[in-house]
């Protein structure tokens, strides 16, 4: 008999009226069913948060931090069971799955340690003028109140994570709305947190269909929103909601750019082997995974045959076997849009390298070169394991192809000259670039986000803390400094 998974709300474990089937994208076995709140449900959990956002505010840090401790100490405990969750629900490799839990547990490790330290204050003297004489500014930082985070299929744990722990981190209550095609991964953080000593209220774990989120998205009592997924969805909230504060981490189309001074064996070896590996990890279904390579005219004869190599030794299979390294899209709705793509771009003129076949939900890894510049796989997130080759004459033109696209979210750039490196931070309009590996290294304490239509805001545990908060002066008088 298949389990139903029960939602969280305010604190406690409960079912609503319905259930959907969450089923495994890999040979569409039901993995299990989860429960649906009613919109009761959802307006008593938004209202408990709301009323307890006074108290949250007030609570002692070592008790936020005691509690993301906590929850970082039951993943590394139950680190193999969420991975199968993970690889069952959402179709990824279980290596894939196994380092997103391990990822999990450092950012609500990194909160923890956040929690403790944040919002310790700046003072300031004012008595620079003669008119603040005696006086003093202490600035500090509050929650602006609750926040609504919204998470993704591709990432259903860590990226669930990125929302949860920063608020928990500054005493921000939190509604989470986990991806309805992987809400099993969020409900497991609800089973953690319920295990701590956060007030009722704090916090709700929520897998509100889509359809009921343009009246959650739209409640004053929740003034902050923290989304990731596509631009198209995320500018849709943005505009439906332009008083409140929202961070929104959407699309990419990555670019890997190889200069002619990376040259040796050795080196475009490590270039095609991270080149491939990134572009198909997740089923490609990552924003910063690698969509487009970009290469010196000197060396990019000697990186194709390379990459091409390497990508089809990416071993594509059952998620739930450890050599896999490619398992399939979230649907096969996504695969067939991915053939789509492909196809387009073939019939234009691009030239098939290797892949381009799709089997159900699984999509074979593909690399494309020539590619007509106006293709919509050249334009916008393929979000598939597909990745297009470029020659280009020198770091300029490499550059501008970078930033010939309406993303800007990380770019990696292959070069060991550091000049070149501080030369392409300075150029490149993107919001991280990596050098001498590809587009998709992300360490969970660093700003993370992107620019142009790739979104606002940053997560990053401490980054993603002072998006939920606003500074607050306090001046004291007549002190003698």
């Amino acid at each position: 008999m298949t389990s139903i998974h029960a939602f969280w709300l305010a604190g406690r474990q409960t079912t609503g009226e319905t259930t959907f089937d969450v089923t495994s994208p890999w040979d569409g076995r039901l993995v299990a069913k989860a429960a649906v709140p009613t919109d009761a449900q959802v307006e008593e959990a938004v209202a408990a948060a709301y009323a307890v956002r006074d108290e949250f505010a007030a609570t002692p840090a070592h008790a936020r931090a005691a509690a993301l401790d906590h929850v970082s100490r039951r993943l590394v405990e139950r680190t193999e069971e969420i991975a199968q969750l993970i690889s069952a629900e959402n179709g990824k490799p279980i290596k894939w799955a196994r380092g997103e839990v391990g990822r999990a547990v450092s950012v609500f490790r990194f909160a923890a340690e956040e929690a403790r330290r944040f919002n310790g204050g700046e003072a300031q003297r004012l008595d620079t003028d003669a008119g603040g004489q005696g006086r003093l500014a202490l600035t500090r930082r509050f929650p602006k109140g609750v926040v609504l985070g919204i998470a993704p299929f591709n990432f259903p744990l860590n990226l669930c994570a990125h929302k949860v722990a920063p608020a928990i981190a500054v005493g921000a209550p939190i509604i989470l709305k986990p991806a309805p095609a992987t809400p099993l991964s969020g409900l497991i953080l609800g089973e953690l947190l319920a295990e701590t000593d956060l007030p009722a209220g704090s916090w709700s774990v929520l897998p509100v269909a889509n359809d009921k989120m343009p009246a959650l998205v739209q409640d004053e009592r929740m003034p902050v929103i923290s989304f990731t997924g596509s631009d198209k969805v995320g500018y849709a909230i943005m505009d439906s909601v332009p008083r409140k504060h929202c961070t929104l981490e959407l699309g990419g189309n990555g670019a890997a750019v190889v200069l002619g001074d990376f040259s040796s064996d050795e080196d475009l070896d490590w270039a095609a082997s991270r080149i491939a590996t990134f572009s198909n990890y997740q089923g490609g279904q990552s924003c910063i995974s690698v969509q487009r390579v970009i290469a010196d005219t000197s060396v990019y004869d000697r990186l194709v045959p390379r990459v091409v190599k390497a990508v089809e030794a990416q071993v594509t299979g059952d998620p739930s076997d450890p050599k896999t390294d490619v398992g399939p899209l979230v649907n096969e709705d996504a695969a067939k849009r991915v053939e789509s793509w492909v196809d387009e771009a073939v019939k234009a003129g691009a030239q098939l390298l290797t892949g381009g076949k799709r089997d159900g939900a699984t999509y074979a890894p593909t690399v494309l070169a020539d590619v007509p510049a106006d293709v919509t796989i050249a334009c916008e997130e393929v979000f598939g394991p597909v990745l297009t080759l470029k020659k280009v004459d020198g770091e300029a033109e490499a550059f501008a192809a970078v930033n010939d696209s309406k993303y800007g979210l990380q770019a990696g750039v292959f070069t060991h000259d550091l000049q070149t490196a501080f030369r392409a931070h300075r150029a490149l309009e993107v919001g991280g670039v990596v050098i001498g590996d590809a587009p998709s290294y992300r360490a969970d304490q660093m700003p993370y986000g992107g620019v142009k239509q790739s979104g606002v805001g940053r997560e990053g545990v401490r980054y993603a803390m002072d998006d939920y908060t606003y500074e607050r002066v306090m001046v004291l008088t007549g002190l003698a400094l």
